[in-house]
């Protein structure tokens, strides 16, 4: 997980000159994936095939956090399509309300704009692979494949 500064007041001028802020999607599609991920039970974001491609560009240090996340950003408010993986174990309604929740948050600290809806769709879930038993020892090869024939 990965601890993200929480949001701080700016000092704004009275006199400050006017002017319009565009957010731009790419901005409150990072926002959205780092809020989701940071969600306990959340295995990843998006389907299988963008997971095995996120996985070769997180080795290569090409993190796409948009996978899996979809941003309608207006002039006041936003909508937000997650789809996502969960880790096994997790109640699946009660994850996708949390995750509903951290987005929420996290849209209305650090961008302001009024959030409509929160889609989340689960698309799967995660197995951790069992563990290997050690009870179970692997027959190791003596080396010889000849059978010995009884001498007469």
């Amino acid at each position: 997980m990965i601890d993200q500064p929480t949001a701080r007041p700016l000092p704004v001028r009275q006199d400050a000159p006017a002017g319009r802020t565009v957010i731009g999607d790419p901005a409150a599609v990072k926002i959205v994936a780092i809020a989701a991920r940071a969600v306990p039970g959340v295995h990843s974001l998006g389907a299988g095939t963008g997971r095995a491609l996120g996985a070769i560009r997180d080795a290569v240090g090409a993190n796409d956090s948009s996978y899996g996340v979809k941003v309608e950003v207006g002039q006041t408010q936003l909508a937000v399509d997650i789809s996502l993986v969960a880790d096994y174990g997790f109640a699946l309604n009660a994850l996708a309300d949390a995750v509903r929740v951290a987005v929420y948050e996290a849209l209305t600290e650090l961008i302001g704009l009024e959030v409509i809806e929160v889609n989340v769709e689960v698309l799967d879930v995660h197995l951790t692979p069992p563990a290997e038993s050690k009870t179970l020892e692997r027959v190791r090869p003596t080396g010889s494949t000849q059978l010995n024939r009884p001498v007469e």
